[in-house]
């Protein structure tokens, strides 16, 4: 069992009682006397992310009260109970009473115990918690775990990040749970028919790959996952200004996300046949780098039209999509950080999702909100796809204009996507930008938690 749990601890563990504005005084009225004029001298309303320790008589800890949004407020946050980590003193915990959602509350507490610590000291929460009842520890366990490679991942600076080390990071993933490991890396990219893959990351002088995971038995149904792993964007020669540039290590979010979904599905062992593929590739500013108005044969054959070097990401997923679309899998699902446009729509914490699929929708809809992974589905709109034409090529990879960045780049996707029934892309940020309960600043889990679930319902 991970180590925030405990099971056993050797002495009582300290009460954590979840209080509202509503509920405090209540819960006021029941403390003893001094605890009671503790909290008033320390004007403990309860205000939510607030916490008070009260101490025993013998100076030990008592029992600590941690404020949450009332019940029916509209801005509650499910992961709320995250920030204690980093809140507590080290000790074995315990929720006394229930939280608005207490299995979300103990992911949180588990998503809230991360610190990145590569390069420097992390101190670690000392903090442990007993486990409430009735919730899966080991479901706790294997997401939180997914999350953290994820956001170590995207964490990695781009010097340590490579496609390479990524690629390394897959094949570690790979033994692990005793898949099979392929990689197609630099020149052989064309020779078995990447070109636009290769054609985004021949510039670098770090081989251009894709990345090839197997795993599970080949009588269940086929599920594909494909992530974007740009692991430096620079804008290729549509340069990116120095601000756009700046966290543009987290532009293989797509690959690390879709490696933390399939740690997750590998460990649970769901019953499908399992497929990665992560083209990894560093679009860099050289000689040989890719141009505006360059014309290359995709993989599935139409001609694309580089309508702009920055629009790279769709190029190398196009190229992976394709692949995956000749075993036409039961499911297929790509991530990645795609389009700025989905940020000014919905925002960081929201990414858009497509499909044709309206079971599917819904169902990704259902496990986005349960899990407190939101996602927001936008649409594949028809009317938009004509924006996409070339006047010399079959498709251009970035119409312009500006307009529907997100929708088109997704058009841009379906358009290597016709013998799968079943297709889900979407367009995360991988990144939070300011800290929230569970969610630290930097690298993000997005997405992977709701398809895992969905993955569970439907092959668990």
């Amino acid at each position: 069992m991970h180590s925030l749990f405990e099971t056993a601890p050797a002495a009582p563990a300290i009460p954590i009682t979840f209080a509202t504005k509503t509920t405090w005084t209540a819960i006021a009225k029941g403390l003893p006397e001094p605890a009671r004029q503790f909290a008033v001298a320390n004007d403990f309303t309860a205000k939510p992310g607030k916490c008070l320790i009260l101490p025993a008589p013998d100076g030990q800890i008592a029992q600590v009260v941690f404020g949450l949004e009332d019940e029916s407020s509209k801005s509650r946050d499910l992961f709320r109970a995250g920030a204690l980590p980093g809140l507590l003193p080290p000790g074995v915990y315990r929720f006394a009473n229930a939280p608005h959602d207490v299995r979300l509350a103990t992911l949180a507490f588990a998503l809230g115990n991360y610190r990145f610590g590569r390069y420097r000291k992390a101190e670690q929460p000392g903090v442990r918690l007993v486990p409430p009842d009735g919730v899966d520890v080991a479901d706790i366990v294997r997401m939180a775990e997914a999350a953290s490679l994820a956001r170590d991942l995207i964490n990695t600076p781009s010097n340590d990040m490579g496609p390479e080390q990524l690629a390394q990071a897959a094949e570690a993933l790979a033994k692990r749970y005793g898949a099979s490991f392929n990689s197609i890396v630099g020149d052989e990219l064309v020779a078995q028919n990447f070109p636009l893959i290769h054609a985004v990351g021949m510039a670098s002088t770090r081989a251009p790959r894709l990345i090839d995971i197997g795993w599970g038995d080949p009588a269940h149904p086929k599920v594909t996952l494909v992530g974007k792993g740009v692991c430096f964007d620079t804008g290729g020669l549509d340069l990116k200004p120095s601000s756009g540039m700046l966290i543009m290590k987290k532009d293989m979010g797509g690959a690390a996300n879709v490696l933390a979904l399939a740690q997750m599905v590998m460990d649970a062992k769901l019953k499908v046949r399992l497929r990665v593929l992560i083209p990894a590739v560093e679009n860099a500013v050289a000689g040989n780098a890719f141009r505006p108005l360059d014309i290359f044969k995709s993989r599935k054959g139409p001609t694309v039209e580089i309508g702009n070097t920055d629009a790279e990401g769709r190029l190398v997923l196009a190229d992976a999509l394709a692949l995956a679309d000749e075993e036409k899998p039961d499911l297929l699902v790509d991530l990645g950080t795609l389009t700025g446009a989905a940020r000014v729509a919905l925002g960081p914490d929201l990414p858009p999702f497509y499909t044709n699929d309206e079971t599917l929708a819904g169902d990704v809809a259902a496990h986005a909100k349960s899990e407190n992974d939101p996602l927001w589905r936008l649409p594949l709109w028809p009317a938009y796809d004509s924006w996409l034409d070339s006047k010399v090529a079959d498709i251009n990879n970035a119409p312009s204009g500006g307009f529907a960045g997100s929708i088109t780049c997704a058009l841009f996707l379906q358009r290597f996507v016709s013998d799968t029934t079943r297709w889900l892309h979407v367009d995360i940020y991988g990144w939070t930008p300011s800290a929230k309960p569970a969610r630290p600043e930097g690298g993000e889990c997005q997405a992977a938690r709701a398809i895992y679930k969905l993955l569970s319902q439907r092959y668990g």
